[in-house]
């Protein structure tokens, strides 16, 4: 058995298999299926300071090789996720890290205040990138000023470990990345969906209730992973690989691309064990090349 631990800044994770925000929902959902205790850590839903109802339907379409979604980061509120989900995650040694939204850069504030009093969540992750709400979101990942100031105000009042997840519909993914991590952030995370959209040829009408919707799934995973590695040339924070991950070796693909950890979004849908399975994937690929630790291997693509 190779050691599989990694370290973003200070949380230290068993294994490098995180879930992906928004595709686990808030962790025990999926206990029926798997042991949680052997991820390195899941994210749950999007969280954002007051109750969202998200979009109207409908707000999901499959596409060839991927999904389209537009359900608009729908939660109870972050207040719901202290009184009945925290006690929840609390039970887990794998770390539950809560991905936090909002509208503005107060609510972004106030939400991540009430996350930081909570002694087991030892990091979030600041969601400066979704493609499917009107305000805010993916406004603040899309320029390199709006970034840096969303991440600098949430910097001063959290002092834990701090992930920026990035969006991909920006013509130079690695000055978002910089400007994050001049902000203050510990780690990125990316990608998040690629903007796209499905038509229904008869009744000639979106398929999606907002028209464009967030691409996942198999079909983002080359743009994904050389986004991971241009960013993992950029900057000095750890990286975390996420987009189009569907088995080990895919994982394995983004851990040599630069990834120090990756996340597991769309394959959820598809079998609610894969996470397991790749972090057994990742282990027989170390014993199989001979490395002792997952740490050899992080950036350790041949050019």
């Amino acid at each position: 058995m190779a050691d599989l631990r990694v370290e973003i800044n200070k949380l230290k994770l068993d294994n490098p298999v995180l879930t992906a925000s928004g595709t686990f929902g808030y962790g025990h959902e999926f206990s029926d299926y798997i042991d949680l205790n052997r991820l390195g850590g899941y994210l749950v839903k999007g969280t954002t300071l007051h109750h969202r109802e998200g979009n109207p339907y409908p707000r999901m379409a499959e596409t060839p090789s991927g999904m389209l979604n537009a359900v608009g980061l729908q939660n109870k509120g972050v207040d719901y996720f202290i009184e009945n989900i925290y006690p929840i995650c609390s039970q887990y040694s794998s770390k539950a890290i809560v991905n936090v939204s909002g509208s503005c850069i107060d609510d972004y504030v106030a939400c991540t205040e009430k996350i930081a009093a909570l002694d087991k969540i030892e990091a979030i992750e600041l969601n400066i990138s979704c493609p499917n709400v009107k305000q805010g979101g993916m406004a603040f990942g899309t320029c390199p000023k709006s970034a840096e100031d969303v991440v600098a105000a949430v910097r001063k009042v959290y002092p834990k470990t701090l992930i920026v997840k990035l969006s991909p519909n920006v013509t130079d993914i690695t000055e978002i990345a910089r400007a994050a991590e001049a902000a203050g952030a510990d780690s990125v995370s990316l990608i998040n969906t690629l903007l796209g959209m499905a038509v229904n040829a008869e009744t000639r009408k979106p398929i999606l209730s907002t028209v464009t919707g967030g691409l996942s799934g198999a079909a983002v995973k080359p743009i994904a992973l050389r986004m991971v590695w241009q960013t993992y040339k950029s900057v000095k924070i750890p990286v975390i690989g996420l987009g189009g991950i569907m088995n080990a070796t895919d994982a394995i693909e983004f851990l040599l691309a630069g990834a120090t950890a990756i996340q597991i979004g769309t394959a959820n849908f598809i079998d609610p064990q894969i996470t397991v399975k790749v972090v057994d994937g990742i282990n027989e690929y170390l014993d199989r090349q001979g490395c002792k630790s997952v740490n050899e291997i992080i950036g350790g693509l041949i050019l």
